[in-house]
């Protein structure tokens, strides 16, 4: 789950990844000059795509087909796949970043997600008995303020429409090596256990099944959540982020003579002003 009194905001984090973009000569299609709003917005509504995340070895989208037939229609969309295997980093960052939706399984190359640009949407597929609320760090990457994505998590609930690899390694997924009782256990089990990261066999079993996504149900999932998806493509909001509290705050007082006394106040600036584009700071004491 995420952690307690998050320091870091989604302008430190769009900061990065614009510079990050910029030494890998990558330009978000938004940053391109474009002649009269109407043409621009036109441009806008038609480049508008869904990016999926393709994965071939192991977390299977076993109906990937179906599921990029089923989103394009939905969406009006067209939807465009990428993948970790097949193609360059600064390639997919390139794709990512102009894309509205960002759909995928859970693991580590959603950290992508914080190339998006602003309004777009995270959807997060989670295989059975891999319970979302438990595994959150990137709906709480897309949660930060400043970040301006919105996060949709969907659930395979179905045990049918999962296909497990108990013979594989260990740490991708196999049970082999346990003790029968144990092995039993797992594959009775409906829900995995809180448990730490990330070597629990039973935790590494269900998130390396390959999954059949049911399609009514992500749509439910997906139409329900999107109702409140801000619009943010058309105009760059202004920060949300305030400075964070002075630091080392230190009162110190002298007396000067019998009738005169000095207080002194000093304190260190915030952590976070220097991410802050701002001309003037005021402190009130």
């Amino acid at each position: 789950g995420p952690k307690a009194n998050i320091l870091v905001s989604g302008n430190e984090i769009r900061h990065f990844a614009k510079t990050l973009m910029e030494k890998m000569n990558i330009t978000r299609p938004e940053e391109a000059t474009t002649d009269g709003r109407r043409l621009e917005e036109e441009k806008e509504k038609k480049d508008e795509y869904i990016v999926v995340f393709s994965r071939s070895l192991t977390r299977l989208i076993l109906n990937e087909a179906e599921l990029i037939m089923v989103l394009a229609q939905e969406f009006q969309m067209r939807v465009v796949t990428v993948s970790l295997e097949d193609q360059s980093f600064p390639g997919i960052v390139q794709v990512i970043s102009g894309a509205s939706m960002l759909v995928s399984m859970h693991g580590a190359q959603l950290v992508a997600s914080l190339f998006l640009p602003r309004g777009a949407a995270v959807v997060e597929l989670f295989p059975y008995a891999v319970n979302p609320e438990q595994y959150t760090p990137y709906k709480t990457l897309a949660s930060l303020p400043g970040m301006d994505l919105h996060y949709v998590s969907w659930r395979n609930t179905l045990e049918a429409n999962t296909v497990t690899h108990p013979d594989r390694p260990w740490d991708q997924g196999g049970i082999v090596h346990l003790e029968q009782e144990e092995r039993e256990r797992i594959l009775a089990s409906k829900d995995v256990p809180r448990h730490l990261c990330c070597r629990n066999p039973e935790w590494l079993f269900r998130i390396y099944q390959d999954t059949l996504v049911d399609i009514p149900s992500l749509l439910e999932v997906l139409r329900e959540g999107l109702k409140t998806r801000p619009s943010l493509r058309k105009a760059k909001p202004a920060s949300t982020v305030h400075p964070g509290r002075v630091r080392e705050a230190q009162c110190q007082t002298s007396v000067q003579a019998a009738n005169e006394a000095k207080l002194t106040v000093s304190w260190q600036i915030p952590w976070n002003l220097k991410y802050l584009k701002v001309r003037e700071v005021k402190y009130e004491v």
